[in-house]
């Protein structure tokens, strides 16, 4: 039987990672600057990260929700600690976008209503609500379009303004930092205004940290870096460093109904084995004080480099924008040099995400490649 053929795939079959690295079939060693969508968080094979789930699914892999899971509140007691996010409340799935879907469901059952307000080149999902509020008429289907959804260009307050006193937007989703999108922002002023907004026209406010929360912003959660309050935040990927979990963290004056939500497979012992061990790491490594660091690093020497029109984004997940297509850089990078990389609907634009792991050596490595590449397509420029 064929695979469904939907993934272009790059001539590229990893079978090992260590860190930073991941390996082919033949011994090659990959830099993995792109950590499978920003999934790899505390570096491939993290021996804590090895040890966690295998003393887990040695005891007990899966049980369903209908019994206790003491490595749920565990879970949660370590997330709240960690992220800051005092108060609020756990609900564990199995992806970015069944957080989603959850986060918007909720918003609906608490205030409701059913319009969403969403944002230009936003990225939220492939369920149907979290689909539908992703600005991609391309993976949007006929029954996924029958959701009530107005998507506004980013800082446009008035706009937001505009439609929240209409009185039938129950929830505001935003990426505090877009991924898929291109690594654009809003203004902090803009942020604050949203969270403002939605807080006097009974709208649940939706934080999208599924891709820029664990650290990866430089603090735990890319909304923590303006003054507003969440009344949902969706994590997934970094959550897990590859083991799939996802989950919403919803404000402690929301509250709570049997049957509200549900899931077969979300917070399983397996995956809270994975996610709390991705907690002891980023906390026991001083991950967060890396990201920082080797942020400020990677901008630096991004900056001496007269090609790169833009530098976006925070932390560990920037963006790199030059005034052509990354494509055929991209290629180069990865089947020449050896370096994961990724791109974004914004096609001139070069999406680094690597393991918070990172060091400036692997940094160093990058971007004396990136200047080869670079100094080898003028060269072909000037010859034609």
């Amino acid at each position: 039987m064929p695979l469904f053929n939907v993934y272009p795939l790059y001539d590229v079959t990893p079978v090992s990672g260590k860190g930073i690295y991941v390996y082919d079939e033949k011994g090659n060693e990959y830099l993995d600057l792109y950590g499978g969508h920003a999934v790899i968080s505390i570096g491939h094979a993290h021996p804590k990260y090895v040890a966690a789930i295998s003393n887990q699914v040695a005891a007990l892999g899966f049980y369903s929700n209908a019994v206790q899971n003491p490595l749920q509140v565990t879970l949660a007691e370590r997330l709240e600690t960690l992220s800051g996010c005092e108060g609020y409340e756990l609900f564990l799935c199995n992806s970015g976008a069944e957080a989603n879907e959850n986060a918007l469901k909720l918003a609906s059952f608490k205030t409701n209503k059913k319009r969403v307000v969403a944002f230009s080149n936003g990225f939220h999902g492939r369920t149907s609500a979290a689909v539908a509020v992703t600005d991609n008429k391309n993976i949007i289907a006929p029954i996924n379009s029958q959701q009530a959804v107005t998507i506004l260009p980013l800082n446009d307050i008035e706009g937001v303004k505009r439609e929240l006193e209409k009185g039938d937007v129950c929830a505001v989703i935003v990426e505090f930092i877009q991924g898929v999108g291109g690594l654009d922002q809003g203004t902090a002023e803009f942020f604050e205004q949203v969270d403002l907004l939605c807080k006097a026209n009974n709208t649940f406010f939706i934080a999208d940290e599924v891709q820029s929360g664990y650290g990866r912003s430089g603090k735990f959660f890319a909304f923590q870096h303006y003054n507003v309050t969440p009344d949902v935040i969706s994590i997934a990927k970094g959550m897990g460093n590859g083991f799939p979990i996802g989950g919403i963290l919803i404000h402690p004056s929301i509250e709570a109904k049997f049957g509200m939500l549900g899931t077969t497979f979300g917070g399983n012992h397996l995956a809270c084995a994975a996610g709390l061990s991705v907690l002891s790491v980023i906390e026991g490594e001083k991950l967060m004080d890396n990201v920082n660091e080797m942020s400020c690093y990677f901008v630096k020497l991004a900056k001496t480099i007269p090609q790169i029109k833009a530098i976006k984004g925070k932390g560990l997940m920037i963006g790199l924008e030059f005034d052509f297509e990354v494509g055929d850089l991209r290629k180069e990078l990865i089947y020449k040099h050896h370096i994961f990389t990724g791109g974004a609907m914004n096609k001139n634009l070069l999406r680094i995400l690597p393991p918070l792991t990172i060091r400036k050596e692997h940094i160093n490595m990058f971007f004396e490649a990136l200047v080869e590449v670079l100094s080898e397509v003028e060269e072909l420029e000037v010859e034609n």
